[in-house]
């Protein structure tokens, strides 16, 4: 709200009322100076001498009306017109025939303009139109007949009226549409002091107790774990969005997308698989592929870290790093499990046990992709999974297949 407030004091709205005041002074004093100079040809001067000493306690009354917005009321408007159009009908009856014909101003003169004006700043350029349309018609019936000069009197009011009036509510649109842009900046820059002081304080804390309790073991391991998954959601929240720990690492349902052709983000489908053992490192900016492509993709990454979990134990660590290349995305899944044996995948297929096979290089191949595993005993397992990020490069590959 702050912001907002501040945005409201350096309103560009604020100018054109404080010039609105000034103008109804100014027109004021002229349409009483018109008439003092013509005093002696007016018809009826007493009438005339009449509407202009209301028209003068009248301005001079309501200055603080057309202070601001707030302050210039609907029935405000209304009288305000009224007594603009009652002058200009009221002289007919005030002036002389020889001075109307003439062409001379009416008793309100340049004033009335100042009635359509708030109108236009009030309710913009539709009760701009509405004012002005008035105006014209009460003009056009003190003259009597349509002359060139109140034609184009009235023509001027009117677009000078609605085009004020539609640049007041592009203002006032620009106005709320930075008033909310602060307001976000704002609320994200609070975000980032509270993720800064939650980083220096509770999520070291709990890292710390995690550590130290996997170097205790017993009771405190499994303390040291429960404070490494509240670590693991603590920092999801503060970055940006909350989820569980240890999210269920089932497959993942392909992404809904109406049109297969439009690139969904790859990130938000690898975020559930990031725990307390699972470390997740993605760029900043989202990573695009098609639908069916990102779902396979990650399918096949939560088959990786099944193997990890079955074969390298619960206890074991798993890293997954995503790369968004130019023409391909790249996603590594490393674990520090005692590794794979040599020959061991290729006794595993002939085994008929085709995980690796077909739950992650089968997947990778019917999309384009492809898939590597590197393992050396003792030191852990990574798999290398590519996938094309063009399309019709992933249609291609699948159709020579």
């Amino acid at each position: 709200m702050a912001e907002r407030e501040r945005v409201m004091k350096m309103s560009v709205e604020q100018p054109l009322w404080r010039a609105l005041t000034g103008y109804r002074v100014l027109t004021m004093l002229y349409a009483v100076g018109l008439f003092i100079s013509a005093h002696d040809d007016f018809a009826r001067p007493w009438a005339a001498v009449v509407y202009f000493a209301v028209l003068v306690v009248w301005t001079l009354a309501t200055l603080p009306r057309v202070a601001n917005a707030a302050s210039c009321t609907r029935w405000f408007l209304a009288a305000d017109l009224t007594i603009a159009l009652v002058g200009i009908l009221l002289t007919r009856f005030a002036d002389s025939v020889e001075r109307i014909e003439a062409g001379n101003a009416t008793l309100p003169s340049i004033w009335t303009a100042g009635s359509v004006l708030a109108f236009a700043l009030k309710g913009g350029w539709r009760w701009a139109a509405f004012a002005s349309t008035l105006v014209a018609a009460a003009n056009l019936l003190h003259r009597g007949s349509p002359t060139r000069d109140t034609v184009h009197a009235v023509i001027l009011v009117w677009v000078a009226s609605i085009a004020i009036g539609y640049v007041v509510e592009v203002a006032r649109a620009s106005e709320r549409t930075l008033a909310r842009a602060l307001e976000i900046e704002a609320a994200t820059r609070e975000r980032e002091r509270l993720a800064r002081d939650i980083h220096d304080s509770v999520l070291q804390v709990l890292a710390m107790v995690q550590r130290r309790g996997a170097v205790i073991g017993g009771e405190a391991a499994e303390l040291g774990r429960l404070a490494g998954e509240q670590e693991v959601a603590l920092r999801t929240l503060v970055s940006g969005g909350l989820r569980a720990p240890d999210a269920p690492r089932a497959a993942v349902p392909p992404p809904r997308s109406e049109d297969p052709d439009v690139p969904v983000d790859l990130r938000p489908l690898l975020a559930p698989y990031a725990g307390a053992r699972v470390s997740l490192a993605e760029p900043g900016a989202p990573v695009p592929l098609p639908p069916a492509t990102a779902a396979e993709l990650a399918a096949a990454v939560g088959a990786a870290l099944d193997n990890v979990r079955r074969h390298a134990g619960e206890d074991a660590s798993a890293w997954i790093l995503v790369e968004d290349e130019p023409d391909e995305v790249i996603v590594t899944v490393r674990d520090d499990g005692p590794g794979i044996p040599e020959g061991r995948l290729a006794q595993a297929e002939g085994e008929g046990r085709l995980g690796v096979a077909l739950s992650i290089r089968g997947r990778l191949r019917d999309i384009g992709g492809t898939a590597e595993l590197i393992s050396v005993p003792g030191q852990g397992t990574e798999v290398e999974l590519k996938v094309p990020k063009d399309l019709n490069t992933v249609r291609g590959k699948a159709e020579t297949r």
